[in-house]
């Protein structure tokens, strides 16, 4: 089958499209035609050969797809072959064809083209998981969401603004900015002219922050949290290690969590998907929440879709079909 092949570490350049052996669904696992994958922040450090993938994954990068159901493996129920799908993945969504374990496996949402369901599985599973399963984000809270504009940032706003939290976020552009607001947010920060520990500190703190960018935030983070606040960690673009002001913490009774999502056991994967497919997916259907897709690509332009992520002018997700 076709898939997408990494030649060296490096940049977007070491991609390519090669010929690899179709995948087998194992005991529990149902083979997926692949429609359409997307682009996510780990597959582009996993192409600079610094996020490999956990222990008996696939080589292949890509972390969601859409498609159709080709074969079920041993065991699995409620399924047939020829559903259509969408599905979270610990790697392999850059081919034609990917096993994925069936607790990952969810219907496309009604309404949705499988085009535009590749771009749901990771943004909601990671929002889901981290904003609401850990952090409990609740009805008139304050949220804050760093980097507004991206894939996570913008299913960060919608679920938190539709389910009633007052939302803030970061972003760098006019543009980005005003996008933002359409989605939902209360206030858009420009990181670039404003520093969002006054803003938030102003509002009364926030109760839930959810950021991508690690230690180069951790203090600040910390400063903008209200009373019981939570910060949540899902990201390094700033950095691994930075100071943590445990006075700051202990004064205000606040936390500090920090999550990843491709490495978890399989049991726990398989409940953050059923979250998302009970509280996530009506609200798609509806249309109170949507995919945000900046551009669609077939697959061999794979190298121009890392480029153009990493170039930072894009709001959403690049999705490669097939």
């Amino acid at each position: 089958m076709r898939a997408v092949l990494t030649t060296a570490a490096g940049g977007p350049e070491v991609l390519s499209i090669g010929e690899v052996d179709d995948p087998r669904p194992g005991a529990g696992e149902v083979l997926v035609d692949v429609v359409a994958t997307a682009v996510n922040r780990a597959d582009t450090l996993q192409r600079m050969g610094v996020y490999p993938p956990p222990p008996g994954a696939s080589d292949v990068i890509g972390l969601e797809c859409s498609g159709r159901i080709a074969e079920l493996g041993e065991g699995v129920e409620g399924w047939n072959v020829g559903d259509e799908v969408c599905a979270l993945l610990a790697g392999g969504g850059y081919a034609e064809r990917v096993a994925v374990p069936v607790g990952q496996v969810m219907p496309v949402p009604a309404g949705l083209s499988l085009v535009e369901a590749a771009a749901l599985p990771e943004v909601a599973t990671t929002v889901w998981s981290n904003v609401f399963m850990t952090a409990h984000l609740t009805k008139g809270e304050r949220f804050l969401v760093h980097g507004g504009a991206g894939g996570i940032g913008t299913m960060a706003i919608q679920l938190a603004s539709h389910l009633g939290a007052e939302v803030f976020t970061t972003a760098g552009s006019r543009e980005k900015l005003d996008f933002c607001l359409s989605l939902g947010a209360t206030r858009a920060i420009s990181y670039r002219d404003e520093d969002f520990v006054e803003v938030l500190e102003g509002a009364g703190g926030a109760d839930v922050i959810l950021d991508n960018m690690g230690a180069k935030y951790l203090p600040r983070n910390v400063s903008a949290l209200a009373t019981g606040g939570r910060l949540v960690i899902i990201g390094m673009q700033g950095g691994a290690k930075g100071e943590l002001d445990i006075n700051a913490l202990l004064r205000k009774r606040a936390s500090v969590t920090a999550t990843s999502l491709r490495a978890r056991p399989l049991a726990e994967k398989a409940a953050i998907c059923c979250g998302v497919v009970e509280n996530v997916w009506p609200l798609v259907a509806s249309g109170a929440v949507r995919p945000i897709v900046e551009a669609t690509m077939p697959l061999e332009d794979v190298a121009r879709a890392h480029a153009a992520m990493e170039a930072g002018g894009h709001a959403g997700k690049f999705v490669l079909t097939l």
